[in-house]
């Protein structure tokens, strides 16, 4: 059942109109990226593309999330299956697979919330002349990092984030992390969707640290 009101308080700020052109891709559904797919299904994305070869391990179910029940799942399956639980109207395609340059297809908006600099670099060249808004959301313990690109000017300057894979911190992707973080990151991802639709600017680079109480905002990229 398709409740017509459920936007009701939200159509000031996510204009419904806009939000309906919209088809977006969240790739990596770890601890960030499901979360973004759920508010994305909460606020009525029509169409949402799911990519990710990992399955649910022990784990990831405080850090990430993800019920009892979903361990052995493919993440994609299960993250899907709450989706269409918060929303049945959104289509859900799922893609348990690792991104990979040749895909021909992906959404006009893009969430990228993998734990690699390679593979962010991989997909930034894979798709920066394909996709209309792009963010990528970046995580260690409780500093939040997020990146979007919404202008031809932030389309030069994003890849000046990409530094090497060489110079990137080694340890675990799983060493440090918090659902509560991975929410926060998410809701500042889907906010900054949120004043694209608008048609405002969105911040090219926000670094908060929660533990510091600490927020920076810039136009430029470091």
């Amino acid at each position: 059942m398709i409740h017509v009101d459920r936007d009701l308080r939200q159509r000031s700020i996510l204009p419904p109109e806009a939000l309906a052109s919209c088809s977006a891709t969240v790739i990596g559904i770890g601890a960030v990226g499901r979360q973004v797919a759920l508010q994305l299904a909460a606020v009525g994305v029509p169409k949402i593309q799911l990519v990710d070869f990992d399955i649910v391990e022990p784990v990831n179910l405080a850090a990430q999330g993800y019920l009892e029940a979903d361990l052995g799942r493919m993440k994609v399956q299960a993250t899907a299956a709450v989706c269409r639980q918060i929303n049945s109207a959104v289509e859900i395609v799922v893609e348990p697979e690792r991104f990979r340059r040749s895909k021909t297809h992906v959404g006009n908006v893009l969430f990228c919330c993998v734990d690699s600099i390679d593979t962010r670099k991989l997909i930034w060249e894979a798709v920066q002349d394909r996709v209309r808004f792009f963010v990528d959301g970046r995580m260690s313990a409780e500093v939040i990092r997020v990146l979007a690109v919404g202008s031809d000017e932030q389309r030069k300057a994003y890849p000046q984030s990409l530094f090497p894979g060489s110079e990137a911190f080694t340890g675990s992707c799983t060493a440090r992390s918090t659902i509560f973080a991975a929410n926060i990151c998410a809701g500042l991802m889907v906010s900054q969707f949120s004043r694209w639709l608008r048609k405002m600017p969105v911040d090219s680079d926000l670094t908060l640290n929660l533990l510091a109480s600490e927020m920076s905002v810039g136009n430029v990229l470091a």
